[in-house]
This record gives structure tokens, C-alpha cells and sequence, in this order.
């Protein structure tokens, strides 16, 4: 009998080490910069619904001219707010915002969504019929 519980201790102890294992080897790793990519996509989807509610309308225009609009740095009206979810976005030389690997960001609107869209590690953006690395945040208010 106490051979028959030392064996089913030790049978239980290999079982649970060999689970251990096998989960700390499994465990996904995401790129840091992806992660990045992801909070200061969520910084400028909200500063892009505060320009909304603000002018009633998001920013039109090149990636360069609705960063400029999120910036202050517009002409009209549109250039004496600055949107602080976005005033610490990284940018180009030409003023773009750009995603982690240097790449500016493109920007989609309908009537209510914001869709940004970063062309990810490879800094290419990809046709959806291919393999692709690029990223993508939206939302809908």
C-alpha cells in the first residue's frame, strides 16, 4: 500500500513538473513594439473622437495634415486646439504620426469609426491577398 502511494506521488510530481514545463515553453511572446503600437493607437482613436465632438467632425486631408489638425498646427479654427491624447505622438520629418518602426500611420474614417493602420515590422503596407504584418485598431463611437 505505501508503495502504491509513493509511486502515485512520484507519478503526480513528474505530471505536474512536465505541465510546468511545457507552459512556461508555450507562453506567447509579443513584440514589444506591437504592444506600443497598440496604447498609442488607443491614445489617437481617442483624440480623434475628441476632435469629433469638438469640430463635429474628424480631420480631413494627407496623414500630414490630419496629424497637423491633431496638433494644433492646422490653419483655421482647427489650429488653435491641440488634442492632448495626441500631443505626444512620435513623428516623421514631415510631420507625420508614425507607428514604432518609423512608418507613418494611415487613417480611415466612415461616420462614426476610426480605423488606424500601421504597415507593422516590414514598415510595407500589404495587399490583404498576401501575408501580411500590418496592424490595425479601430472603434466605433
Amino acid at each position: 500500500m505505501k508503495q502504491t502511494i509513493a509511486i502515485s506521488v512520484a507519478v503526480l510530481a513528474l505530471l505536474g513538473s512536465g505541465f510546468w514545463l511545457v507552459k512556461s515553453n508555450s507562453q506567447v511572446r509579443v513584440d514589444p513594439k506591437i504592444t506600443e503600437f497598440n496604447v498609442r493607437a488607443n491614445k489617437l482613436i481617442e483624440g480623434l473622437q475628441q476632435y469629433k465632438e469638438f469640430f463635429k467632425q474628424y480631420p480631413t486631408g494627407t496623414t500630414a495634415e490630419i496629424s497637423k489638425a491633431l496638433s494644433g498646427q492646422a490653419e483655421g479654427a482647427a489650429g488653435k486646439v491641440i488634442i492632448l491624447a495626441t500631443a505626444s505622438a512620435d513623428k516623421n520629418d514631415k510631420g507625420e504620426i508614425v507607428d514604432p518602426w518609423g512608418t507613418a500611420l494611415q487613417f480611415y474614417f466612415s461616420h462614426n469609426s476610426v480605423l488606424i493602420r500601421s504597415a507593422g515590422p516590414n514598415k510595407v503596407f500589404e495587399d490583404s491577398r498576401t501575408a501580411s504584418d500590418d496592424l490595425f485598431r479601430s472603434e466605433t463611437k
